[in-house]
């Protein structure tokens, strides 16, 4: 399942030391991404930590000998090298910024993945189920937050560095310059502030949300009988109060096709008791829904907002720039008919790979998640089974939510763990690791 990049054995490096197995390849760089998130956030590199921390893996990896990676990456790679050759598309100098910004972090990812595939023994499961449950921990955390100081808004220290010419940027200016919730208090028609920290919009919120949860559930199973367990126990349904209170249906949609989906598979398997634990958790979430005044605000927000009528307006718009550049997209989102309107291509990544690079880009880059996916339906284990249910909901949710800067990494380490295979355990004395190819 696997192809080496790199010749097997000692190999000397510069300095004329050996260089270490993959296997071995230091945790902290992938590992501080995550859990660290709270400290990047406040820094101002929450939305560039993902391509800062990329050139120390490189570094490693290429000190490291017998890099791997699992077969069907190359769709990624040829989906990262159809993005850079959609460049030529620019029309302004100004586009740049965006363009050359979105190629980073896909490039990023794509380290991540390696990097967290190799370094098998180092970042093993629990140490990478923990890390994402600390990315999970300052989701709750920032959405508590919003809650309290709706209104907030953070200068970070990277707002004070960074030259005007660049924090006149809109994108720049908003990822220095942070705000808790996505709210309008002088809007014509106020709406209930929804969170957003520590994301740059709610929906940022929902997605990594609902992607993180069903890790949260897995590190659980690797501490169970410990004091973090009980600690997580209870912050899961207090988590569900900034969870709802987003309003975003996306997030409920796909924590209902996650937990059915689990439901599915424990059905196969013949486990009654993780059925249970997933009735127990569905009338939980039930109930806090209706405790909470989630309903009214949906209810109102749906009555008083065009959100649907708007997305499906920017859909059908992106379709329709299929016919002006099918092969290369157009480098970056479009201006929509309505000015009002966000940008054509940014309501969801489905559609910002379609617009920005063309429908043969758009397949390579669905087609690598939905690859990972079939690939991992073989793993029955608790880390396998939750992986390769975020790799089904994050799929979907492409269509809907954009998935960059920080859906996309959770994707491509759910992606790691469920194509290398479960961690090595005991036995006969002897450590023992079953891949996924067999």
């Amino acid at each position: 399942m696997t192809h080496p990049l790199s010749v097997r054995g000692g190999v000397p490096t510069l300095d004329g030391s050996q260089r270490v197995a993959s296997s071995e390849l230091p945790a902290w760089p992938a590992v501080t991404l995550f859990a660290l998130f709270p400290i990047w956030w406040l820094l101002g590199l929450a939305d560039l930590i993902w391509i800062l921390m990329a050139p120390p893996m490189v570094l490693l990896m290429v000190r490291a000998r017998a890099i791997q990676v699992p077969r069907g990456f190359g769709l990624y790679l040829l989906f990262l090298l159809w993005a850079l050759f959609s460049g030529v598309q620019l029309e302004r100098a100004g586009q740049a910024i965006g363009f050359s910004y979105r190629l980073l972090l896909y490039a990023a990812a794509a380290v991540l993945f390696v990097y967290v595939f190799n370094a098998r023994r180092r970042i093993n499961e629990q140490m990478a189920t923990g890390a994402l449950t600390g990315y999970w921990l300052a989701c709750v955390f920032g959405g508590y937050l919003a809650l309290a100081f709706p209104g907030a808004v953070i200068k970070t220290p990277l707002s004070y560095l960074l030259p005007t010419s660049l924090t006149s940027n809109e994108l720049v200016n908003q990822m220095v310059v942070r705000r808790m919730t996505q709210w309008n208090p002088e809007a014509w028609v106020v709406l209930d502030p929804r969170p957003t920290a520590p994301f740059l919009y709610t929906n940022n919120w929902g997605n990594v949300y609902s992607l993180l949860l069903p890790f949260v559930v897995a590190y659980l199973f690797k501490v169970r009988g410990t004091p973090r367990f009980w600690v997580l126990v209870a912050i899961i349904p207090l988590s569900l109060v900034p969870a709802f209170l987003t309003l975003n249906r996306g997030m409920f949609l796909g924590l209902g096709i996650a937990a059915a989906y689990v439901a599915l598979r424990l059905v196969l398997m013949g486990n009654v008791r993780g059925l249970v634990a997933i009735a127990l958790m569905g009338i939980l979430g039930a109930g806090a829904f209706f405790l909470l005044p989630a309903q009214d605000r949906l209810e109102n927000r749906l009555s008083e907002s065009s959100s649907t009528e708007d997305r499906t307006s920017l859909y059908t718009q992106a379709i329709d720039t299929i016919p002006e550049s099918p092969v290369l997209g157009h480098a970056v989102p479009q201006e929509p008919d309505n000015p009002n309107l966000d940008p054509v291509g940014t309501q969801g990544q489905f559609w910002m790979v379609l617009v920005s690079h063309g429908v043969g880009a758009l397949a390579c880059f669905v087609g690598w998640f939905l690859l990972a996916f079939l690939m991992s339906l073989r793993r029955g284990d608790v880390t396998g089974v939750v992986a390769n249910t975020v790799l089904l909901v994050g799929t979907i949710e492409l269509v809907y939510y954009g998935s960059l800067p920080y859906g996309l990494p959770i994707l491509m380490v759910a992606a790691a763990l469920a194509l290398r295979g479960p961690d090595a355990v005991p036995t006969g004395g002897a450590r023992r690791r079953v891949a996924p190819g067999g």
